[in-house]
């Protein structure tokens, strides 16, 4: 319990430029894969939409073995 009211001791509400930059940097790479899958649904048919809901499932249980790794090693 003590450590932690250590560390949130040292934690800050505050954001910096570039954390702003890179927050307005994935939001415009979110819209722009957004509105270019629109293109490909219309081109593809629906069956793209379930290549990637399958492509990130895996991408999640990749992160997540990546995540289980990193814990391990500590």
């Amino acid at each position: 319990m003590g450590q932690s009211k250590k560390v949130e001791e040292n934690l800050s509400r505050d954001l910096q430029n570039r954390h702003i930059q890179l927050i307005a940097l994935g939001g415009a790479i979110g819209v722009g894969l957004f509105l270019g899958s629109a293109s490909a649904i219309k081109m593809a048919g629906p069956g793209i939409i379930l290549s990637y809901i399958l492509g990130g499932i895996v991408g999640f249980f990749v992160l997540r073995a990546l995540g289980k790794l990193l814990l391990s090693i500590r």
